[in-house]
């Protein structure tokens, strides 16, 4: 018994001298006080010190690969899921330390789509700490007036398009159809994923030239002749919406502060006649849309992660881990409620603790409330489901740098907008996309 009680203290004490370094990519000075904040309450908490060091997220993957070379690598890194399965593969970073946290929080305590991401071996790369969801803003007043169905079906969508566009008063919708803005990327691979479309099957093959496909070109031809004339992108989407001239627009979570009328520079040109608020009283949100090929529906979700380096002290990095995602979680999402999601919902004990708490969080950008003075629990879970059926095309198949290759060269939305423009037909885009991508690899 002597000698066990000797080696608890000797480990306790090994960790409480540990000192760790933690690289995040929330480099704001105001996000850079939240953390350090939390590092110093884990430090009053644990004695293990943490240094927080900021890296700007387009040299994340430069500075890790020098850092791993050199056998330098930081303990913790916070990153976003496209480099969880190439740095699993390069070895950079310990998949069963993450694994051994995420068993320890409880597998069920995190969202499944968080988890599937980076599921590597019959592990997990990395530890899920936050993300956001792709949101369907509508109308729900004029959906109501009409006797509408919410739009979280093309179906539904293209009823209420039909029932709503009246222009230039009202568009039925704003799709992105500016090829040189990566939000066309995001709003197309939206809709793809929700009605079943691979970018590459478990073998590895280019799945692109498949009916699915077809039938999604075009539903967003459909989508591209409610909206108004010309290149628009997130710009529009959002300053058409926010003057009562949309009835439904694709955006980020981060459209909710002005939405509400936290942000001054983006006004809601709705409200003008009205008060404030008017607009986002009228506002409800779907996150999971369900094409003809896939009643189950998916959403497009941007997910981040903690991972533990292959040069970390690995107790003190999982003590660290494990804490920032209970005790220091709100904390932590904090620093921007409006895109760091919990994808964490809760404890074993108490499931829904971090998401009741995150929906207490006071959003905005020159004034702050908290999100549930606008919204009731219906509306809050609704934007918080998608990251439970969240996905993306090619990090389950470790395609992620295939997936960066489509978003930077533009191939694929340039296709589609030249489909919009009636150069080719929805069967001939599908097969050039196939051929096109797959001269990519």
């Amino acid at each position: 018994m002597r000698k066990t009680l000797t080696l608890v203290f000797a480990l306790s004490l090994g960790l409480a001298s540990a000192q760790l370094t933690f690289w995040t990519t929330e480099e704001q000075p105001e996000r850079m006080a939240i953390q350090n904040q939390i590092a110093s309450d884990f430090e009053a908490a644990t004695g293990i010190s943490v240094t927080v060091v900021p890296v700007t997220e387009s040299q994340l993957a430069e500075r890790a690969t020098a850092a791993f070379a050199a056998g330098d690598l930081p303990d913790v890194i916070f990153h976003p899921v496209n480099y969880a399965l190439g740095w699993a593969e390069a070895g950079l970073i310990d998949t069963a330390a993450a694994t051994e946290v995420i068993d320890q929080l409880g597998r069920g305590t995190f969202g499944t789509a968080a988890l599937d991401l980076v599921e590597f071996g019959g592990e997990f790369t990395s530890v899920p700490a936050d993300g956001w969801t792709q949101l369907l803003l509508y109308r729900a007043d004029l959906f109501e007036e009409a006797g509408l169905e919410p739009p979280t079906t093309f179906e539904a969508i293209l009823a209420a398009v039909e029932a709503l566009h009246d222009p230039p008063n009202m568009y039925g919708f704003v799709a992105a159809t500016d090829p040189s803005q990566d939000y066309m990327m995001q709003v197309f691979e939206h809709f793809a994923l929700a009605n079943g479309v691979h970018l590459v099957d478990d073998m590895g093959n280019i799945t692109l030239d498949v009916p699915e496909m077809v039938e999604t070109l075009e539903f967003y031809k459909e989508l591209a002749e409610a909206s108004p004339p010309g290149n628009l992108y997130w710009l529009q989407s959002r300053e058409l919406y926010q003057d009562g001239s949309a009835a439904m627009i694709v955006w980020s979570p981060f459209i909710i502060p002005s939405l509400v009328g936290l942000r001054d520079e983006v006004p809601v040109t709705a409200d003008e006649d009205h008060y404030s608020g008017w607009l986002a009283e009228r506002t409800e949100f779907a996150t999971r849309i369900a094409g003809p090929s896939n009643p189950t529906g998916a959403g497009w979700a941007q997910l981040q992660y903690l991972a533990i380096t292959v040069d970390a002290d690995i107790d003190a990095s999982q003590e660290f881990i494990s804490y920032l995602l209970s005790d220091g979680y709100l904390d932590w999402m904090s620093m921007a409620p409006q895109g760091k999601f919990p994808v964490r919902s809760g404890t074993v004990d108490e499931p829904d603790l971090y998401a009741q708490g995150w929906a207490g969080l006071e959003i905005g950008v020159d004034r702050f409330q908290p999100l549930s003075d606008f919204y009731d629990d219906d509306v809050i879970n609704a934007i918080v489901e998608g990251l439970e059926t969240g996905s993306r095309w090619g990090f389950a198949q470790d395609e992620g740098a295939l997936v960066g290759t489509l978003y930077g060269t533009r191939v694929m939305a340039e296709l589609v907008r030249e489909f919009l423009d009636g150069d080719r037909t929805a069967e001939e885009t599908a097969r050039e996309m196939q051929s096109r991508v797959e001269a990519l690899r």
